[in-house]
């Protein structure tokens, strides 16, 4: 591993389609089990509470720690997270601010913007959710950008089902600010064909892109996780410290 990331966190974004597997049976546990199979420090989740009523949480609350070892912190009482859209981190990472954003759309869409504390030093994370038409992503990403944009300067990811197919178009409006990582195919799990799952970053970090564990069929989603490493980017003018030299041995 390279140095800089020796300590990196693990950030990772998964759709779990509310715990729904390619087999059209529902089972919350498995969905956990497949959260805490990615070691992730930090997990966006999409499609994490029912849509209906009063959206509750698809995984059950009493499990979500013991099972996967990391705690909610955008949600509510009843639902887990916003528009479906969740945050979870290990218990030492302190979520500072949460903005839960209703995106501009014909469908209801959300974002959460939440600003952690964590070994890194401050974070800002934002899950995201975006539409079906490339135009309400573009009108989203628009939204997101301006909304971070008048916030306290902080080193930021974005992570979540960004639902656009193409790699080359679709998200420049996002990319003026931030390096959006190479997409792997996500979607869907059981063949993926399409990379609809992305991570983006400001250039105060360094991100790349981790291996993913392999996950069991049936599928626990109809999408793959996603997940990256992160780390802070050294500081203008700043170098590693040479190594040491070694002495030539006596003759």
């Amino acid at each position: 591993m390279e140095p800089e990331f020796q300590t990196a966190l693990r950030i990772a974004s998964y759709n779990i389609r509310a715990g729904l597997g390619t087999d059209l049976r529902r089972d919350p546990a498995r969905t956990l089990r497949a959260i805490a199979a990615l070691k992730a420090d930090i997990v966006t989740l999409q499609e994490a509470d029912f849509r209906m009523g009063a959206r509750p949480s698809a995984l059950p609350r009493d499990l979500l720690r013991d099972m996967t070892g990391l705690v909610p912190v955008a949600g509510d009482d009843r639902s887990l997270g916003w528009h479906g859209i969740a945050l979870l981190v290990r218990p030492d990472i302190v979520a500072q601010d949460v903005h839960r954003l209703d995106l501009p759309s014909a469908e209801p869409r959300g974002a959460v913007v939440v600003d952690l504390l964590s070994a890194l030093g401050p974070i800002r994370v934002v899950g995201v959710h975006l539409g079906l038409l490339r135009r309400s992503r573009r009108r989203q990403l628009d939204y997101v950008r301006d909304f971070i944009g008048g916030l306290a300067p902080m080193p930021t990811v974005i992570a979540g089902d960004f639902n656009e197919r193409s790699t080359r178009v679709g998200l420049g409006r996002i990319a003026q600010d931030f390096t959006i990582l190479p997409a792997a195919r996500t979607f869907p799990s059981t063949l993926p064909l399409l990379p609809l799952d992305r991570i983006a970053h400001c250039d105060q970090l360094q991100v790349r892109m981790e291996p993913v564990p392999k996950m069991p069929a049936p599928h626990p989603s109809d999408h793959r996780p996603i997940v990256a490493a992160v780390t802070a980017r050294p500081m203008a003018g700043s170098r590693r410290p040479d190594p040491p030299h070694s002495s030539p041995l006596p003759r």
